[in-house]
C-alpha cells in the first residue's frame, strides 16, 4: 500500500485523484494540503504543508507556483519523494527544483497522461525512420477556449520528443501568416486550436510523397493526468535521489 499525501486536494485535480486513489486499492491518500479544510475527505487535510505530520511514502502536488517552494521545503526536510504536476514555475524555482533533486527523488512531466508519454516514445521511433526519407512533420494540439497559453506545453513537448532524437537538427514554426516562402525541410510546424470545451487533443503528422502517418491523442476527462499521477506516484515511492520523469514511468511498465 503505497500513502500519498495530495498537496492541492481541494483543486480539480487534486479532487479526481482522490476519488481514483479511493478505489484503488494500491494506493491510500493519508493527507492532504490545501488553503482551506472543506471536510469533504475522510483524510486530514493541513492548511500548511510543513504542520503535515502524517507519514507518507510520496507526495502528490497539483497545487500552484506559490506553494511550490514550500513543498521542496518539506520534500528536502522529510525526504519524502515527490511527484511534481504544477506547471508556470519561474527559472529560479526550475532550478530549486533540480538542486531539491539531488537530495529527494523529484518527478516532473509536461504532461501526466500515461498515453501522450508512450506517444512520445512512439514518436522517436518513427521519426528516426520517417525523417531521414523526407517526410514534413507537423504538429496540431486542440484546447478548450479557457487556455491562455499556446502552443500547449505538451505540443512542445511531443516536438521535443521528435527533434531530441533527430539530434537538434529541426527549429519550430508557429505561424506563417507572414511569410511567403515554401516550407523549409527542417522545420516542425506546431498550430494550435482553442474552442469549446476540449480537453486536450494532439495530432502528429509525418507527411511525405503519397504518404502520410498521424499519431492521434484525445483526452476525454482530466482522468487520464490523474490515473498517470497515481501510477507515477507508485514508481517513484522508494525511489532513489534524482530527477526523474514520465517516460521512466512507461519503461518500468513495459
Amino acid at each position: 500500500m503505497y500513502r500519498v499525501i495530495m498537496n492541492g486536494c481541494n483543486g480539480k485535480m487534486g479532487q479526481v485523484i482522490s476519488g481514483l486513489a479511493a478505489a484503488d486499492e494500491n494506493v491510500r491518500i493519508v493527507a492532504g494540503v490545501d488553503v482551506a479544510d472543506t471536510g469533504k475527505y475522510e483524510y486530514p487535510v493541513f492548511t500548511d504543508i510543513s504542520a503535515c505530520d502524517v507519514e507518507a511514502d510520496v507526495i502528490i502536488d497539483f497545487s500552484i507556483a506559490s506553494a511550490v517552494d514550500r513543498l521542496l521545503d518539506y520534500c528536502e526536510e522529510k525526504k519524502i519523494p515527490c511527484v511534481l504536476c504544477t506547471t508556470g514555475l519561474s527559472q529560479q524555482q526550475l532550478q530549486r527544483v533540480k538542486e531539491t533533486s539531488e537530495k529527494v527523488a523529484i518527478l516532473k512531466s509536461a504532461n501526466m497522461s500515461l498515453g501522450i508519454n508512450l506517444l512520445m516514445k512512439l514518436l522517436k521511433d518513427a521519426a528516426s525512420v520517417l525523417a531521414p526519407a523526407g517526410y514534413d512533420m507537423e504538429i496540431v494540439e486542440k484546447h478548450h477556449n479557457l487556455k491562455v497559453d499556446a502552443p500547449s506545453g505538451t505540443a512542445l513537448a511531443l516536438a521535443d520528443s521528435i527533434n531530441d532524437e533527430l539530434d537538434g537538427a529541426y527549429h519550430y514554426v508557429y505561424d506563417r501568416s507572414q511569410r511567403r516562402e515554401r516550407r523549409d525541410a527542417k522545420e516542425i510546424g506546431i498550430s494550435a486550436v482553442r474552442g469549446g470545451s476540449i480537453v486536450g487533443e494532439h495530432d502528429v503528422i509525418f507527411a511525405g510523397m503519397d504518404e502520410v502517418i498521424t499519431f492521434s491523442h484525445s483526452a476525454y476527462s482530466k482522468s487520464v493526468f490523474a490515473k498517470g499521477a497515481l501510477e507515477a506516484a507508485k514508481f517513484l515511492a522508494g525511489k532513489p535521489a534524482g530527477m526523474y520523469n514520465m517516460s521512466n514511468v512507461i519503461e518500468g511498465i513495459l
